[in-house]
């Protein structure tokens, strides 16, 4: 058996560890499996097709983290409704998650993290929603525009998810279905060179996930 194969062979040992590891452990934060399993799933794609497998394998690899062909449509509509008139944006992610893009103009006010009014009853809905739906987690992701220091708008993008899962907490969702991250202004969706732009690249995203589907008691 030659090198080439033996590497291919190792590899796929690996990344099965990885996959029963995601499998296992997805309880407290599925977007940590999801992350490795894409990962898993690009050094397959890498060895079998290179750069174009190595995209479409980490596509694949990212439904190790969480439960696909989950029905979201009714959790959508009511989302739809509590969220109508805010501007959020509710769309179907290819790894089977559901992501509210909730705009700066709802969240937070220019340089805070304290939660805005009109915040208030957007996160109300979203912490009824995990409530009533158990096997559902929530990861918070705060972006910012451009404008200022990289390390302050880093920490600025921290403290507002913070801020929203010590919200939901508050609303009797589990601490360990909740986490938070902040990625600063390296995520812009629209060009900071405009007011409109760095508008819309001021956002709040909430990721659901499902680790099991309904009925089911979630993998702790």
């Amino acid at each position: 058996m030659n090198a080439k194969i033996m590497t291919r062979l190792s590899v796929i040992a690996i990344a099965g560890a990885l996959v029963t590891g995601c499998a296992t452990q997805q309880g407290t934060n599925t977007a940590v499996g999801t992350g490795v399993g894409a990962g898993t799933g690009a050094a397959l794609g890498a060895i079998f097709g290179g750069g174009k497998g190595a995209a479409i394998g980490a596509g694949v690899g990212a439904a190790v983290g969480g439960i696909t062909g989950y029905n979201w449509e009714k959790i959508h509509n009511k989302l739809s409704g509590a969220t109508k008139g805010t501007g959020t944006q509710i769309t179907e992610q290819p790894d089977g998650s559901l992501k509210l893009n909730i705009p700066s103009s709802v969240t937070f006010d220019t340089n805070s993290y304290a939660i805005k009014p009109s915040f208030q009853p957007v996160l109300a809905q979203v912490a009824q929603t995990l409530n009533q739906n158990p096997e559902v987690i929530a990861q918070v992701v705060g972006h910012t525009d451009s404008t200022g220091q990289a390390a302050y708008n880093q920490t600025l993008s921290v403290n507002r998810a913070q801020s929203v899962t010590s919200y939901l907490a508050t609303q009797g969702v589990a601490p360990q279905r909740l986490s938070a991250t902040g990625m600063g202004a390296s995520q812009p969706i629209a060009d900071n060179n405009t007011e409109a732009g760095r508008a819309e690249n001021r956002r709040v995203e909430i990721y659901l996930r499902a680790t099991a589907q309904p009925g089911q008691q979630r993998t702790q």
